[in-house]
């Protein structure tokens, strides 16, 4: 009995260094294994449903990764799933569950919520400034229609930036000419570009090299290209820019 109760604390410590404390907690998106259970609940929603979608209503302007919510509430009254993942937002996860390819292929990535969190802290820190000023708080040009925020008008400490939802690496955040704040995924799509296969060229958006290769969209994004072999802002690849 002794022996017994040993071996089962070995393998609890084992556990416990090949999975380190933050994806033991059910909150954390640690493998695929929720994202399949979704999937296969979409698949099954569409055939049953005419090709129909369980998606929340979004406004026509969202950005395209953050346009197709998962309405599980359609998935539950239809019996095709019958406990929400650990990671979702609506069981206190951390993660919004999005589709993306709706068209083509719909399929179930995540949307990391602390970054949401971080962006609305800066548009809340930027509805203010506009609600006084006429124009928005550009700082320096990083593109066509892309700049810096003025970090002096905003009374910021520095540059703003995000965690980036694929590794450690710091995201900067700029404004479009419109006022709209959008993330640099650059660095991301370059690691990307160099770790994987592919045939983008210019003028493809090279956005999806991310969620083929990661379960998390890059949200708050415009589309990015490739020209010389490194990723570029491509807004005029986005309708309606």
């Amino acid at each position: 009995m002794l022996q017994k109760m040993i071996w089962g604390m070995c393998l609890l410590f084992l556990a416990g260094c090949m999975y380190p404390s933050e994806n033991l907690n059910e909150n954390q998106l640690s493998n695929d294994a929720q994202l399949q259970v979704v999937q296969q609940a979409i698949d099954q929603y569409q055939t049953q449903n005419n090709g129909l979608l369980p998606i929340v209503t979004k406004e026509e302007e969202t950005p395209l990764y953050q346009k197709y919510l998962i309405d599980f509430n359609l998935l539950k009254q239809q019996g095709l799933i019958e406990t929400l993942p650990g990671t979702a937002f609506e069981n206190g996860g951390s993660y919004q569950y999005v589709l993306v390819d709706v068209e083509e292929n719909p399929t179930v990535k995540v949307l990391d919520l602390r970054i949401t969190s971080e962006m609305r802290e800066l548009e809340q820190r930027l509805r203010i400034y506009r609600d006084e000023h006429i124009y928005p708080p550009f700082g320096e040009q990083v593109a066509d229609n892309i700049y810096k925020l003025n970090i002096d008008e905003l009374n910021l400490e520095g540059e703003p930036q995000v965690t980036s939802p694929y590794s450690d690496n710091k995201l900067p955040v700029y404004i479009t000419t419109e006022g709209n704040l959008l993330i640099d995924y650059r660095i991301e799509l370059y690691e990307a570009l160099q770790a994987n296969d592919h045939d983008y060229t210019n003028g493809d958006d090279i956005r999806p090299i991310l969620i083929e290769n990661h379960p998390v969209v890059p949200a708050y994004s415009i589309p990015f290209t490739i020209e010389d072999g490194e990723p570029i802002f491509a807004p005029e690849l986005e309708e309606g820019w």
